[in-house]
This record gives C-alpha cells, structure tokens and sequence, in this order.
C-alpha cells in the first residue's frame, strides 16, 4: 500500500529528554500522545488507520506508564511492523548515568524508581528494565553530549514533513504612519518607491488594483529590490524551519499602507505559493483613509515623521 500510516514509538531514560523529542513532533504537524496506557494501543491503531487523512502519530511511553512490560511491548511492536497500512519506527533516547544523575539534581526531581534511594540507584534499576527497548529499538539517540536545541535538531532533521505548506507564514502590509506591526519577524521598507498617492487617478485606488501595480513596476527601483526581498525571504524560511520556527510573518511598509506596501506584499505572496508555501495576507491598513497628513508631500516620504506630527 502506497498511503501507510505513520507510527512512531519514543521511549528512552527518564530525564533522556523524550517531552522535548515530542514537543518538537508536535510542531513538525505529528499526533503526539504520552504515556498512553499500552494495552490501549491495538484499539488507537484501529481508530487512527480508520481515518482519513490522519496525521502521523508519534507515541511516547517509558517506565512510568500503565501496563509496562517491556517484552509485551516488543511483541505488539513486531506485529505492527507485519502490518501493510502501517510505517513504523521505534526510537530509544539513551543517556549517560551521571548526565542523567546530573540534571535530576538540578531540577530537583525524585526518579520514580528510585523511592527511598538515590537518583543514581533509580537510574540503574531504570536502564536494566529498559535495556530489552533499546535493543530492539530501530534508532538510538545518545543525548548525552546534546543540549536541548541539539536534540530538538535532531528530531526536526529525522521527521520532518517535507511539505513547505506546514510552516505557517504570514505576509503583511501596513502603513508607518499607522505604527509598527508588533509581532513581525522581518520588515521590509518600501518607501523608497514613488508614491502612487501622488497621481490624482491613482489616489482612491489601492495596491490590488492592476494600474497601480503598472505605475509601481514601471519605475526602475521595483524589480531589483523586490527581487533581492523575494531570495532572501525564500533562503531565510528553510533555515527558520530548521530551527524549529513553525510560524513567520514578513511585514512589508510603505506610508500609508494602501499603495506600495500591499502591492508588493501581494507579488511576494505568489512567488511564495509558487514554491510551494501557503502564506496568509494581510492588509493591515487598505480600508484606512488617505489623507495629506499621513501621506506626507511629494519627496519627503522617506522621512515621515514630521508628517505623523502634523
């Protein structure tokens, strides 16, 4: 079968960093649940794959969840793996005793298993009850060595979806005169471009109607800058994701946020979907009114402070 249903199995040492493995998974668009109680697991797997359009489904369990028997677990692993409509992977996080030793001394954490003993008994007890997992287990991840961004990275990089319209990104237009856009993650100033607000049949008219984007694109300074905004937009969006930066919004200004701004906002929006992204727009400003004392006059746009004065 072409459409199998994605099953991932996460277990590992307690403190081995397996709520940050599914936090990321989350994000990346996965089902994430923990510590679901195994003997359930037959029955989530019948309601999952008899879904349409599931999503994968990352499961975490370690020592601590209902009905832990580490063979019994092997065995019901196994006979998924036999399965036709199901892909799965089974990954263990290991670390070092003395690492793991060290970071529930500085969370302060008892380890469940340890009860009156030390954190490093609790460790040992752990890791031979656990040992039969990471045997059979398909990936081992040592976190040892990781700081958390690390892990994270190594998560990202193995399960990522290689679907770009995952990551959710926003493309604004907005006016100075009217404030900044509080929460974007990159601003691009398109004041530099003569103002169509200037051109009386222009004036009424916004960045969505064709003559204005005719007046913007036939002045020389459009193509080259706008073209430079479009590869950087595009180089910076794969790299975000790498980092685990699920969601982006890129504001583009002008002065009043009716003219020049949404034009190109809306150019930068379809070369985004034409690489595949699915980007939402937002014109912040269009239904504001044009008026001379946010416009500013001709050849003082760049500077508009005095004009917001006024």
């Amino acid at each position: 079968m072409t459409n199998r249903q994605e099953i991932l199995l996460l277990t590992g040492l307690l403190g081995a960093g397996k709520s940050t493995s599914l936090r990321v998974l989350e994000d990346l668009g996965w089902e994430v649940l923990d510590n679901f109680p195994i003997r359930l697991l037959p029955a989530l797997i019948t309601d999952v794959t008899a879904a349409e359009n599931a999503a994968p489904l990352a499961i975490g369990f370690d020592s601590r969840t209902r009905g832990f028997v580490p063979d019994g677990i092997i065995e019901l692993a196994r006979s998924m793996t036999k399965r036709d409509d199901l892909s799965v992977t089974s990954v263990f996080l290991d670390c070092a005793d003395d690492e793991l030793e060290r970071r529930f001394n500085e969370t302060r954490r008892y380890h469940p298993l340890a009860r009156e003993r030390s954190a490093a008994e609790g460790i040992r007890a752990e890791r031979e009850l656990m040992e039969p997992l990471r045997a059979w287990s398909e990936w081992v991840i040592d976190t040892t060595e990781l700081t958390g961004n690390e892990l994270q990275q190594i998560v990202r990089e193995r399960f990522h979806r290689d679907d770009p319209a995952a990551q959710s990104v926003t493309v604004s237009s907005f006016g100075f005169a009217r404030g900044m856009p509080p929460l974007a993650d990159l601003v691009f100033d398109m004041r530099f471009l003569e103002n169509p607000y200037w051109v009386p049949e222009l004036r009424e008219l916004t960045g969505l109607d064709p003559e204005v984007g005719e007046y913007i694109t036939a002045r020389g300074d459009f193509d080259d800058v706008y073209k430079r905004i479009r590869d950087l937009v595009l180089s910076l969006l794969p790299r975000y994701r790498a980092q685990g930066k699920a969601y982006v919004h890129i504001a583009l200004g002008c002065t009043g946020g009716r003219h020049r701004s949404v034009y190109t906002a809306e150019t930068l929006a379809e070369a985004l979907r034409g690489a595949g992204f699915s980007p939402t727009v937002i014109h912040r400003n269009l239904a504001s009114r044009a008026a001379d004392e946010f416009e500013g006059p001709p050849g003082a746009d760049g500077d508009d402070s005095a004009a917001r004065r006024t």
